[in-house]
C-alpha cells in the first residue's frame, strides 16, 4: 500500500508541474520597451566580452543610465580650401570660343575639389605642372590662329612622326640624344645597334620632359651595362633604376640577381636566368676547398658566357614598352623587365639617350604615337553628336592618355560607331590629363575641336590621380542631365 501511495503521489505532482508550466506558457508576454541603437550596440559588447572569455556575466543594461552617460561625437575637422600653386593660372580661359570651351566643361565644377586640404597627395603637384603647360598650350593656340590667317604653318604644328632614327654617329662624353617628339605608347620599341669598345660600360637614358621650374628632367629609365672584364676581376652586370629632382635615385635593380627569379613583369622575368644562373645550391659544403675554388672559376665563366654583351662584339638591343613595364631583348633573347614607377610612365619619355664606352651604329625608335590629319579625315562621320538632354540615356567615360592617338581613333571607328552612339542616346567622352609635352597638348587640343569628345583634366595624368576623373565622370553625367 505504501509504495501505492507513493507512486500516485509522484504522478501527481508531475501533472501538477505539467498543468503549471503549460499555463505560464499561454499568458502574454510583456512587451519590452524599445531598444535605441546605441544601447543595442554597448549592450552586444558587452555579451560578445563574457562569450570570449570573461569572468562573469554581463549586467543588465539601464537604458536611462546610458542615455545620462552617453559621451557627445566629437566633430570631424572639414575639410577646407587651401592654396594650390598654379591653380589659379588654369583657370584663365580667355580668348576660347564656346565650341573650344566644350573640352573643359567640368573644369569649374572640379576648382573647389583641387582646393580641399583632403585631397589625393598628388594633386598639388599635378596641378603645379598642368598650369606650365596650359600657359604653353594656350600660347601654340594663339599662335595657330595667326599662322592659320596668314597660311603659314609654325615648326611646332607638325603631326607626330611613327619612327625617328639616327645612323652612324660616335658618341661625345656627353653621349648622344635622339628626341622623342611624342613620347612612347605601349608597344613603342627603341632598337639600339651597337659595339662595346672597351673594358668599361655604357648606359641607354629614357629622360623625361624638361619643365622651367625644373631644368632637370627625370630619368624614367636609366639602363647601365658593365661590359666583361678580361681580367675577370668583377663580374658583368646590368643595372636598371630610374631619378627624379625631388626624391634621387630609386630602388637599384641589379641582373644577375637571385632574389628576382619569382617577379614578374608582363609575364616576363626581371632577369633573365641564363644571365644570373647560379650552381651554389649544388656546391658540396664537405667538396675541399681546390674544389670549390674550381666550381666558383666555372661559374664566374658560365655567367660571362651567357651575358648578351661583350667587347667587340656587335648587338642589337630592342626596348620595348609594355601595359606594365620596360623589356629588354638582345640579339633576340628577353634579359631584362623593368616595372613601370609611379609617375614614370612611357608617355612621359622625351629623349633616348646614349653614351659610355660603345660604337653606336644607329638608334631607331618606332612604334610611336602618331596623328591623323584631321583635315583629311572625314571628320563628320566621326564627330560625337552634341549630348542632349531629352536622348542622353547612358554617358560612357572613356580614360585615355594624351598622346594614344591611334588608340581613340580605333574606337571611333568601330563602336563608337553604333545607332545609339551616334543618335546621341548614348555619349562618349575619353577623359585625359594635360600631357608635359607641349606638341602632345597641341595635337590633343587639335583632335578635341576635330571630334568633340574629349575632356581634359586640370592636371597632369599620373595614374595616381585617376580616382579624379571618376570623380569627372560622375559630375559630367548628373551636370548634363539637369541641364
Amino acid at each position: 500500500m505504501k509504495k501505492w501511495y507513493g507512486g500516485l503521489l509522484i504522478m501527481t505532482l508531475v501533472m501538477m508541474l505539467v498543468f503549471l508550466y503549460g499555463f505560464k506558457g499561454f499568458q502574454p508576454r510583456k512587451q519590452s520597451a524599445k531598444q535605441s541603437a546605441y544601447n543595442f550596440f554597448h549592450n552586444q559588447q558587452l555579451v560578445d566580452d563574457y562569450v570570449n572569455g570573461g569572468s562573469s556575466a554581463p549586467p543588465p543594461v539601464n537604458s536611462s543610465k546610458l542615455e545620462q552617460k552617453r559621451v557627445p561625437p566629437v566633430p570631424r575637422e572639414k575639410p577646407h580650401l587651401i592654396h594650390v600653386e598654379g591653380l589659379d593660372d588654369l583657370y584663365v580661359l580667355k580668348n576660347l570660343t564656346k565650341e573650344e570651351m566644350d573640352a573643359v566643361i567640368v573644369w569649374s565644377y572640379l576648382r573647389p575639389l583641387l582646393s580641399r586640404s583632403d585631397s589625393l597627395p598628388e594633386t598639388a603637384q599635378g596641378v603645379k605642372e598642368a598650369s606650365v603647360t596650359w600657359k604653353k598650350l594656350l600660347s601654340m593656340v594663339e599662335e595657330d590662329r595667326v599662322a592659320r590667317i596668314n597660311n603659314t604653318d609654325s615648326p611646332e604644328n607638325r603631326n607626330c612622326p611613327f619612327s625617328v632614327t639616327s645612323f652612324g654617329k660616335k658618341i661625345s662624353g656627353s653621349g648622344i640624344t635622339l628626341k622623342l617628339p611624342c613620347g612612347l605608347v605601349e608597344d613603342s620599341s627603341i632598337t639600339i645597334i651597337g659595339i662595346p669598345n672597351g673594358n668599361s660600360s655604357f648606359q641607354i637614358e629614357l629622360i623625361g620632359q624638361e619643365l622651367e621650374e625644373k631644368p632637370n628632367p627625370p630619368i624614367i629609365l636609366y639602363y647601365n651595362v658593365r661590359v666583361p672584364q678580361e681580367n675577370m676581376t668583377e663580374e658583368p652586370y646590368i643595372v636598371q633604376n630610374t631619378w627624379t629632382s625631388d626624391f634621387g635615385w630609386g630602388k637599384e635593380e641589379r641582373c644577375p640577381s637571385r632574389g628576382s627569379a619569382n617577379q614578374k613583369v608582363d609575364g616576363f622575368a626581371v632577369c633573365n636566368v641564363q644571365v644570373g644562373s647560379n650552381n651554389e645550391a649544388n656546391v658540396n659544403v664537405g667538396q675541399p676547398t681546390s674544389d670549390i675554388t674550381s666550381n666558383a672559376s666555372s661559374e664566374s665563366a658560365h655567367r660571362t658566357g651567357n651575358f648578351p654583351f661583350a667587347e667587340g662584339n656587335p648587338f642589337t638591343a630592342t626596348l620595348w614598352a609594355g601595359s606594365e613595364g620596360f623589356h629588354m631583348t638582345i640579339n633576340g633573347r628577353h634579359e631584362t623587365s623593368f616595372a613601370y614607377r609611379e609617375k614614370l610612365e612611357p608617355w612621359l619619355v622625351n629623349n633616348v639617350k646614349v653614351a659610355g664606352s660603345l660604337n653606336l651604329l644607329s638608334v631607331l625608335a618606332k612604334g610611336l604615337p602618331v596623328t591623323e590629319d584631321n583635315d583629311i579625315v572625314d571628320v563628320d562621320k566621326l564627330k560625337a553628336p552634341p549630348i542632349t538632354r531629352k536622348k542622353l540615356v547612358l554617358l560612357i567615360g572613356v580614360f585615355s592618355t594624351g598622346n594614344n592617338f591611334e588608340r581613340r581613333m580605333a574606337l571611333r571607328r568601330s563602336w563608337m560607331q553604333y545607332e545609339a552612339v551616334r543618335s546621341g542616346e548614348v555619349a562618349v567622352r575619353f577623359f585625359i590629363g594635360l600631357h608635359k609635352n607641349n606638341r602632345v597638348n597641341f595635337e590633343l587640343w587639335s583632335e578635341a575641336q576635330a571630334y568633340g569628345d574629349v575632356q581634359l583634366m586640370p592636371f597632369v595624368d599620373y595614374y595616381s590621380l585617376i580616382t579624379l576623373k571618376t570623380i569627372t565622370i560622375c559630375i559630367m553625367g548628373v551636370s548634363r542631365a539637369n541641364n
